[in-house]
């Protein structure tokens, strides 16, 4: 049997820190590892150049820390990006458990641990195969994970950012509250920043609609969901310039 084509070559994937636990938990549990692990060596298996940006919630969140501990918000920032450094190395260990080579790079240094982002490096890892799991954000404070993944898709010239959460994509209305909240298939760059459509921050939307980059939000908590976004599946919420 034929195996179908992806239709995406490169793509960079942004999962929040919620994804490594149970519902309503923290920190990292097995079985959402191995299930997300899994559902990224399914798609590199076919192909797919794929690089994954990882967020640390399950840990600690910066501006949440900032506040309740009363310390500055740069330093609560950093200690999240350190949160996301263990996200990426678990999952790193899970794909290689599949099977699957892998490399961590970091916006911050910690050589003993993982390699530092360098985009030629990067390339290099993704066009041999290689899932690379990018941690640490930016390497900057006051900057979403959003913006990161954003930049880090168009430096690597992906071409999609993928949005796993865990709803079905972008609502006219939270769903949580509202029964009749209808489901957007297609959504414009200006209408997330007009709107303000809970996607993605409005500075990552501006710098996705610069760029043209089309972004794909959908649920990573059903299996196999994004095998059929990579495979051009119509799943989730479109972002684009129409």
């Amino acid at each position: 049997m034929k195996q179908e084509a992806p239709r995406y070559r490169r793509i960079i994937l942004k999962i929040s820190g919620e994804v490594f636990c149970l519902p309503g938990g923290l920190g990292l549990a097995r079985e959402p590892l191995m299930r997300i692990a899994g559902e990224i060596a399914d798609v590199a298996q076919m192909g797919v150049q794929a690089g994954v940006v990882v967020g640390g919630g399950n840990f600690m969140r910066g501006a949440n820390f900032a506040q309740e501990l009363g310390i500055d918000r740069s330093t609560a920032d950093y200690m999240g990006m350190l949160a996301t450094v263990l996200n990426a190395l678990a999952l790193q260990e899970a794909l290689h458990e599949l099977g699957r080579p892998t490399r961590v790079q970091s916006a911050l240094a910690i050589p003993r641990v993982c390699e530092s982002f360098e985009r030629h490096r990067c390339l290099r890892h993704l066009e041999r195969g290689r899932v690379v799991v990018l941690a640490a954000g930016t390497g900057n404070p006051h900057v979403t994970t959003d913006s990161g993944a954003s930049i880090r898709a168009i430096e690597l010239k992906a071409d999609a950012l993928l949005k796993g959460t865990k709803v079905d994509g972008v609502y006219d209305d939270d769903p949580a509250r509202n029964p009749a909240a209808r489901l957007l298939g297609r959504v414009t760059y200006q209408q997330v920043v007009n709107q303000r459509l809970r996607v993605m921050d409005i500075g990552a939307a501006e710098m996705c609609e610069q760029y043209g980059l089309p972004v794909i939000v959908f649920n990573l908590f059903k299996p196999g969901t994004l095998r059929r976004v990579v495979l051009g599946e119509p799943v989730g919420t479109h972002m684009g310039a129409v």
